[in-house]
């Protein structure tokens, strides 16, 4: 019977404002960086597609990554904001599921992405002279369709093991509905749910990461070989940008799918989540825009002109 329950009745997702005076205030915040994430990304995917010099395989990885953000922030951030508008957090038990499922398709994706991110930098740093025929449009375009369909069959697998549990409550602690927070209310043996978790976690998140490091431990060596101040300096400073998207989002997304989860732990989890979720989208243009040269001028161009 509460399973049925659970069904029809769908969830209650708790979001961060719970006295009613403060809704308005989170209204606005939120509403505030959601905007800045479409503004910003869709400003990146235009200028990478509008200017010819900006053609190259690095700014087609930025492009699709801006893409992907918007599409990222997008599943989460409409229905909170709804939430706070109406202060009514239900949501459908299909619509967590479909939530859920584009949430953890979309964010595996951007971590597969952000390895072939980093596979470019190291070949344009570590092997100048086989770059511009080694990362071809097709290895390029191969990368990207290989990121986004690597995740998704694994991703149904997961939504489907998960809400075919029984569920004892509908009060979701978190502003989302995610993994950790709805195994939390399941009535039945969840260790093979936890199996499944921690593997995607260590398959799309973690294994990625490990890969990216690798690359820059490569690409440093490279750097520091560089005779030339001038020439170490623009070095870091094309790569920097990478590492600050790493930390934020990888980092934060290990924390909380690999480390132990409890009811008490649902608020740093929300907060660790708004990392991987918001802020990470939010400061992509920024971080490449303002460390980038070229992009900087092209910008220019494009105010200029309009």
């Amino acid at each position: 019977g509460l399973e049925n329950h659970t069904a029809g009745s769908g969830f209650v997702l708790l979001a961060f404002c719970d006295h009613s005076s403060l809704q308005g205030l989170c209204f606005t915040v939120f509403l505030v960086m959601y905007l800045v994430v479409l503004a910003g990304n869709s400003l990146i995917a235009l200028i990478t597609v509008v200017d010819s010099s900006l053609h190259s395989p690095m700014y087609f990885f930025l492009r699709n990554l801006s893409f992907l953000d918007i599409c990222y922030t997008s599943v989460t951030l409409p229905k909170m904001l709804m939430g706070f508008l109406r202060a009514d957090g239900r949501i459908s038990f299909l619509g967590c599921a479909a939530q859920l499922y584009f949430l953890v398709f979309l964010g595996s994706t951007e971590g597969l992405l952000l390895a072939a991110m980093a596979y470019d930098r190291y070949m344009a740093i570590c092997h100048p002279l086989q770059y511009p025929l080694a990362m071809g449009r097709g290895l390029c375009t191969r990368l990207v369709l290989s990121s986004w369909g690597a995740v998704a069959p694994v991703q149904v697998w997961q939504i489907y093991q998960l809400f075919t549990l029984p569920f004892c409550a509908s009060h979701v602690h978190h502003f989302f509905c995610d993994v950790p927070p709805l195994l939390d209310l399941a009535c039945a043996d969840t260790f093979w749910n936890q199996v499944m978790m921690h593997t995607i976690t260590l398959v799309f998140i973690v294994l990625p990461c490990c890969l990216i490091v690798l690359s820059y431990v490569k690409i440093i060596r490279a750097i520091l070989k560089i005779p030339s101040v001038v020439g170490k300096h623009k070095a870091f400073s094309t790569c920097s940008s990478h590492l600050v998207v790493l930390t934020l989002f990888c980092g934060s997304a290990t924390v909380v799918y690999l480390k132990g989860h409890s009811r008490d732990s649902g608020d740093p989890d929300k907060y660790f989540a708004l990392f991987y979720t918001i802020v990470t989208p939010m400061f992509n243009p920024l971080i490449y825009s303002l460390r980038n040269q070229e992009v900087r001028i092209a910008l220019k161009k494009l105010l200029w002109t309009k």
